[in-house]
This record gives structure tokens, C-alpha cells and sequence, in this order.
């Protein structure tokens, strides 16, 4: 009976009959569809035939059947189902990872010494953030939602995607327009600024590409921990601070140097991330951090690379001569150790938002410091 009930979902299969991760076919033409009905049906078969994962069974049960409408419009774990679609759409672009991208505009047009508050220039500044959270970010994550959706069949298959509830054609329309949005928005920011070389659309091309070479196959950049999660605390760190700079004045090799350290901290909060994806990435054969090192050793390496990369910024301000900075960013990473303690030392699978909603504000207002140190006014 479990296995008549399993070979009629494709995202969820017998393990006898597993495909190796490596040797899947991602067309992007694949139908989709796996109803709400079938996957309580192939749960409660598998929680009375298989001995197995009876917690994780559990979960997915529930799942099925409740959740927070507000986890829904943020796009994150724990949300419940909803047929309306363009709450739908908003939940496949994960709103909750837009501010950090927002906040680096920020970070960059204080760190170029040249913003004003006039209408002019905080008009620039919303445009450059809607390309960089909204526009870019939220291609990034249709777009990877779209490349994970047999993991999230396995982890959370309540999403949009494994659901059913949204169509082929509806998601690479999203994915299609977003792109063309945030590129469109960088083109514009271009001529806006008077760029002779247009810089920030070559910025946002080359952000969007990294984003498609980690989600999708051949390259699929997240098979592997390291490089993944280091592309993703570029895209998050980098990025946007470097759009925010070039868009009011000039990068410089400092900001660089700086940004791309930060970045490190940004691979410690990407594996925060993978934390919840534990059993999927498993059984699909991507080798995250915690799947390659396990749930201890890289809880460790995530605040090793959060706290170390801070405290290192914090020592290049004060060999530059600029202690004040230095101190008060010091000042910031004492919280997120206490909140590491609390949460992410403790359980980083169930703590893993808990942690990221207390501890992140610290680090994000530790790069408006770093930024503002850098500022030549």
C-alpha cells in the first residue's frame, strides 16, 4: 500500500527506488503537483508501514493541517496554507530576507560620504532598495524555491511549490518579471546617476547569475557548504552595500576589503539556515555544513565565522584610528553572543528564527558602524 500511495508524488519517493541526487533532471518544464489529500494520505501510511522518522512524520502531518498566517506572508517555516495567490507570490519571495539586502543600501550610501537627506537622494535610495529586497531578492528565492522543491517536499512540504498550490507557468512568470524589474531599476539607477559605465546594472547581471548558479544544476553552488554559503553572504553583504555606494559616489578598495570579510559572517548565518533543512539535504545529497560536519561542530563554525569576522573589523577600525567605532562595534557582539548561548548552542533547529530575529539586529547596526567609519566625512 506505501509504495502504490508513494509512486504517485514525484517529489517524494520509495527508498528503494531513489534517484541519486546527482543524476536528477531539473527541466524547468516539470509538472508540479502534489495535493494536500496525498500527502496526509502518504504520511499516515508511512507513520503505520515504516518504523522510521516517526517524529518527522509527525511533523509533515501537521504541517498539512495548520500554521501562522503571518510565517505564511514572511515566506518562513511554520506558515499555514493559503489559496490566495498573490499571497502566495509574496510567501515564494521570502519578505523576511529582504531587510538585511535594504539595510546595505543603507550601509553603502552612508559608507560613500556623499548622501544627502533631500528628495532627490532618498528617492534614489528606495528605488536601489525595491531593486535589491523586493525586485532581485525575490527572484533569488522564487527562483530557489522552484530548484528545491524536492527537499522542501521532504522538509516542508506545505510550501507553495511541493503543495501544488501554485502552477509551473505562474512561478517562472514571477521568476521572469523580478528579474526584469530589479535589472530594469539598476538601469535606470544608472542613468539617474549619471554613470558614464553602467555599473549597477552590470552589479545586479552579475548578482542575479550567482543566484541562478547557486539554485540550479550543473553548478547548483549549494551542494557544497562552503562555497554556498559563502555566495550567499556576498550576495547579502556585498551586494547591496557596493550598489549603495557606487549609487551616491565611489567604491573603494577599503570597502572591498571589509565587505568581503563580512561576508564570512554572512556564510555563519547562511548555515543557521541549513539547520532546518537537516533531512532533505540528507537524503538528496547536498553536503551542507551541518549534513558534513553535523548539528554541533556546525553550530560552532556558524558562530565562529559571525563572531571572529566582527571582532577582526572591530581591530582593522582601531589599527586605522578610529577606537570609537571600534569599541561600540565591540560593544554589539556582546548580545549576539548572549543570544548564541541562549538559542543556537542550545537547539539551532528550533531556536534557528528565535535566534536569527534577536541576534541579527546587532550584526546589521554593526555594519551602519562599520560604514559610517568608512565614510570619508
Amino acid at each position: 500500500m506505501l509504495k502504490s500511495a508513494l509512486s504517485d508524488v514525484s517529489p517524494i519517493r520509495s527508498p528503494s527506488r531513489r534517484v541519486p541526487y546527482h543524476h536528477r533532471s531539473y527541466s524547468i518544464f516539470r509538472p508540479v503537483s502534489i495535493s494536500p489529500i496525498k500527502q496526509i494520505r502518504i504520511v499516515r501510511a508511512a507513520e503505520s508501514e515504516i518504523g522510521e522518522g516517526a517524529e518527522h512524520v509527525r511533523q509533515v502531518r501537521d504541517s498539512a493541517t495548520g500554521g501562522s498566517s503571518l510565517n505564511q506572508l514572511l515566506g518562513i517555516k511554520g506558515a499555514a496554507r493559503e489559496t490566495n495567490k498573490w499571497k502566495i507570490r509574496l510567501q515564494l519571495t521570502k519578505p523576511v530576507t529582504w531587510p538585511p539586502l535594504i539595510w546595505g543600501v543603507v550601509c553603502g550610501a552612508a559608507a560613500s560620504g556623499n548622501f544627502h537627506w533631500n528628495v532627490e537622494d532618498v528617492a534614489k535610495s528606495i528605488a536601489c532598495m525595491v531593486m535589491s529586497g523586493p525586485c532581485l531578492t525575490g527572484y533569488t528565492q522564487t527562483l530557489n524555491d522552484w530548484y528545491d522543491q524536492e527537499i522542501d517536499a521532504i522538509n516542508e512540504p506545505c510550501r507553495p511549490i511541493p503543495s501544488g498550490v501554485i502552477s509551473e507557468n505562474e512561478v517562472m512568470l514571477q521568476v521572469l518579471l523580478l528579474l526584469l524589474g530589479g535589472l530594469g531599476l539598476a538601469a535606470f539607477l544608472d542613468v539617474w546617476a549619471g554613470h558614464d559605465i553602467p555599473i549597477l546594472f552590470f552589479l545586479a547581471l552579475s548578482g542575479s547569475l550567482v543566484s541562478y548558479v547557486y539554485s540550479a544544476p550543473p553548478l547548483k553552488l549549494k551542494r557544497n557548504g562552503w562555497v554556498g554559503n559563502y555566495a550567499i553572504g556576498v550576495s547579502y553583504i556585498c551586494l547591496p552595500w557596493w550598489s549603495g555606494q557606487i549609487l551616491f559616489g565611489n567604491l573603494t578598495t577599503e570597502t572591498l576589503e571589509l565587505t568581503l570579510m563580512y561576508s564570512i559572517a554572512g556564510l555563519g548565518i547562511a548555515i543557521i539556515n541549513d539547520f532546518k533543512s537537516i533531512k532533505g539535504d540528507t537524503e538528496l545529497g547536498l553536503q551542507s555544513l551541518p549534513v558534513a560536519f553535523g548539528i554541533d561542530t556546525a553550530k560552532w563554525i556558524s558562530i565562529g565565522a559571525i563572531d571572529i569576522t566582527q571582532i577582526a573589523v572591530a581591530g582593522y577600525l582601531l589599527g586605522a584610528g578610529k577606537p570609537h567605532f571600534a569599541s561600540i562595534l565591540l560593544g554589539l557582539v556582546i548580545p549576539q553572543v548572549v543570544f548564541q548561548f541562549m538559542y543556537l548552542l542550545r537547539d539551532p533547529v528550533k531556536y534557528d528564527v528565535m535566534y536569527q530575529a534577536c541576534a541579527q539586529p546587532f550584526l546589521v547596526l554593526g555594519l551602519l558602524v562599520t560604514a559610517l567609519a568608512l565614510s570619508p566625512q
